[in-house]
C-alpha cells in the first residue's frame, strides 16, 4: 500500500468527510456567490490550524501548509465548490434546502475531501518536506470561471505541480482515470438574438417569421460539423435552446437561440466560431431579419501533462492496485482546470464514484448524487500524489519560468 499513514487516517476520518459534504449538498450557493460556502471552508481550515488566504480570484480560498521539515517542492491540490441552477430532485435527509440550487456534480464531494486532505497534511508535517498549497476554487460552472482570477491572485506562484480529482459517477466506484495530453475539451458559447416582424398568422406575407428564421438556424447550424470537419476529428456544435412566440395566432418578431461549440484542436476552434458567425449572418440576411450575437469564448481544452499524467498512473496503482486504474476517454465536457495546467505541469483525475442502486444519474441531474466512499479513495488519492510529488528534486525558478514562458499563456 502506498503511503500507509495517509491511507489508514484518511479511513477513519471518512464520517468527516460525509457531514462536510452533506452539510455543503444542503447549503448549495451558485457561481460567484459562494459567500456562505467560503465561510465554511475558512472556518474549518483555521479550526485545524491551517494559514489562509481569502477573497482570491472572488471567493476563493488558499489554504498554505508548510511542512515541518524545511523548504522544499511546493505542490497545489484543488477543489471546486459551486452549484448549479437546477432543482434537487432527491429525497434525502442531505438534499438541498435551497430551491432551484443544487450540488449536481460533485463539487461538495471535492471541498469535502480536500478539507480532509487539508487536516491529514497539517497533522503530518513531519512527514514530508515543502509546501502543499490548497486551493478552493468558486465559480467552475460558468465562464470565465474561477480558475483565471485565481491564477491572477497568485494563486499558483511559486508552484511546481497542481493535481485535481472529479468525483465521476460514469465510472464505477473503485476505478481512477486519466490520460496524457488532450483530455476534455475547450468550450466556447453563442447567444443569438433574431428581429424579424411580426404579425397576425393568417398574413405571413406581411412578417418576418422569426420561428421560421430560428428553426432554419438550428438546421443550417449542424452541418458545420458534419460537412465542415474532418471526421477523424472531434468536435461538436450544439444548440440547446430556441425560444419565440406567446401563442398560436401570431407571428413571432423574436426569436433567442443558446448553443455551444467544443473542441479540441486550436485551428477547429478557429474554423467552427467562423461558421457559426457566418451561417447566421447569412440566414438572418436570406429572411430580411436582423440579428444580434454574442460569440462567447470560454475554457480552453485541458491537456495533462506527460510526466504527471504517468505520475497518477504510477501512484494510483500503488495505492489501488493496477486492476482498478484505466486510461481515461477523451471528453466534450470542459473543466477550467485547463487553466492551471497552462501555467504549471498539471494532471485532471476522475475518481469513479457510480453505482447501479442511486448513484446512476449522469452529472448535472436533478436526481444526481454519488457513492459517498468516493471521497475517501480521491482524498487517498491526492495525498499520495503530493507526498510523491514532494519528494522529486525540486526544479529551479529560472527552468520553471522558461518553461512558462515557451508554452503556456494565461
Amino acid at each position: 500500500m502506498y503511503n500507509e499513514w495517509s491511507v489508514e487516517e484518511a479511513e477513519w476520518r471518512f464520517d468527516e468527510m460525509v457531514e462536510w459534504r452533506r452539510y455543503l449538498h444542503m447549503h448549495p450557493e451558485l457561481s460567484y456567490e459562494e459567500t456562505n460556502t467560503s465561510n465554511y471552508i475558512a472556518e474549518k481550515l483555521t479550526s485545524f490550524g491551517i494559514s489562509i488566504k481569502r477573497n482570491i480570484g472572488g471567493h476563493g480560498i488558499v489554504g498554505i501548509i508548510k511542512s515541518s521539515q524545511g523548504e522544499g517542492n511546493v505542490i497545489a491540490l484543488r477543489a471546486d465548490m459551486d452549484a448549479l441552477p437546477i432543482q434537487d430532485g432527491k429525497r434525502c435527509e442531505y438534499r438541498s434546502t435551497i430551491p432551484g440550487v443544487m450540488h449536481a456534480c460533485g463539487h461538495d464531494g471535492h471541498t469535502a475531501t480536500l478539507l480532509a486532505v487539508a487536516r491529514l497534511l497539517q497533522e503530518h508535517r513531519d512527514k514530508w518536506r515543502g509546501e502543499v498549497r490548497l486551493l478552493f476554487q468558486p465559480a467552475e460552472e460558468v465562464s470565465p470561471g474561477g480558475a483565471q482570477a485565481m491564477i491572477k491572485d497568485g494563486a499558483l506562484q511559486g508552484v511546481q505541480s497542481i493535481y485535481g480529482v472529479h468525483l465521476w459517477t460514469p465510472l464505477p466506484a473503485g476505478e481512477i482515470a486519466t490520460r496524457s495530453g488532450p483530455m476534455m475539451a475547450a468550450v466556447d458559447d453563442f447567444f443569438v438574438t433574431i428581429h424579424g416582424k411580426g404579425g397576425h398568422a393568417g398574413m405571413p406575407h406581411a412578417c418576418v417569421d422569426a420561428v421560421v428564421i430560428g428553426a432554419a438556424l438550428v438546421q443550417q447550424l449542424q452541418t458545420i460539423v458534419s460537412r465542415n470537419v474532418s471526421p477523424l476529428e472531434s468536435a461538436v456544435v450544439s444548440v440547446g435552446s430556441l425560444q419565440a412566440g406567446t401563442t398560436q395566432n401570431v407571428i413571432a418578431d423574436c426569436a433567442i437561440l443558446k448553443g455551444t461549440v467544443r473542441s479540441f484542436d486550436p485551428l477547429i476552434r478557429s474554423l467552427l466560431r467562423n461558421r457559426v458567425e457566418s451561417i447566421i449572418e447569412h440566414t438572418c440576411a436570406m429572411y430580411d431579419a436582423q440579428y444580434e450575437l454574442e460569440y462567447r469564448i470560454g475554457y480552453p481544452a485541458l491537456v495533462n501533462d506527460k510526466a504527471e499524467a504517468e505520475r497518477v498512473f504510477r501512484v494510483a496503482a500503488s495505492c489501488f492496485g493496477e486492476a482498478a486504474v484505466h486510461t481515461a476517454d477523451m471528453m466534450m465536457p470542459a473543466e477550467d482546470f485547463a487553466y492551471y495546467n497552462k501555467v504549471v505541469p498539471g494532471c485532471f483525475i476522475f475518481v469513479g464514484a457510480g453505482n447501479e442502486q442511486n448513484c446512476r444519474y449522469p452529472h448535472h441531474h436533478p436526481m444526481f448524487d454519488f457513492e459517498e466512499r468516493a471521497m475517501l479513495q480521491a482524498g487517498q488519492l491526492l495525498l499520495a500524489m503530493a507526498v510523491d510529488a514532494l519528494k522529486e528534486s525540486r526544479a529551479s525558478d529560472s527552468e520553471r519560468n522558461e518553461r512558462n514562458a515557451v508554452q503556456f499563456e494565461v
